[in-house]
């Protein structure tokens, strides 16, 4: 077996019979990348009430809102995150670990999810461990998101791998059954 280096630091892997396989990039923690991500939304937060309005008027791109109970306080709490598609699954997280909202998603195990103003979906939040399918949510956010976040996501992977809390969104019905 051979091993070809990529750009982004992965390896593909060609064996005898011509197949290849995709090793996604080792995880490893970043004290610069855990800084510079941290600076990059305490701007968007910043932000937030001018994207929300965009949101509102004109869509942006996979952003969802994504309303949560508080964990301790029992309030609703609204964020918006970008929604992922993977195989015709629905995922949302965050890359520097964990945060406020993902906290609230991991205790409430669920949560209404607007694509567009006043459309609503309640959905059940399954945390996601390491493995193949959150390796792909990680690759996907690279691709799915906008410019320049999908630079950002390509550059700080290995990070994104090693701490980055995700979670696939099962849609439930009015009943609260999974469908």
């Amino acid at each position: 077996m051979s091993e070809l280096r990529r750009p982004d630091s992965a390896v593909w892997s060609t064996t005898n019979r011509g197949t290849s396989a995709y090793d996604p990039p080792m995880a490893r923690p970043s004290a610069v990348w855990r800084f510079s991500l941290r600076l990059m939304y305490a701007g968007l937060r910043l932000l937030d009430p001018i994207l929300r309005a965009w949101w509102r008027a004109f869509g942006l791109g996979i952003t969802a809102q994504l309303t949560v109970r508080g964990r301790r306080s029992g309030r609703q709490r609204s964020v918006l995150v970008g929604l992922l598609y993977v195989d015709g699954r629905r995922y949302v997280g965050h890359p520097n670990g964990a945060v406020g909202w993902t906290r609230n998603l991991a205790a409430a195990e669920e949560a209404r999810v607007a694509q567009l103003p006043g459309v609503w979906a309640t959905f059940r939040a399954v945390p996601l461990s390491d493995g193949p399918e959150r390796d792909a949510i990680i690759a996907a956010t690279a691709h799915q998101q906008p410019f320049p976040g999908n630079l950002v996501y390509r550059a700080a992977q290995r990070h994104i791998r090693a701490v980055g809390v995700y979670f696939r969104l099962e849609a439930l019905d009015s009943a609260g059954r999974v469908w």
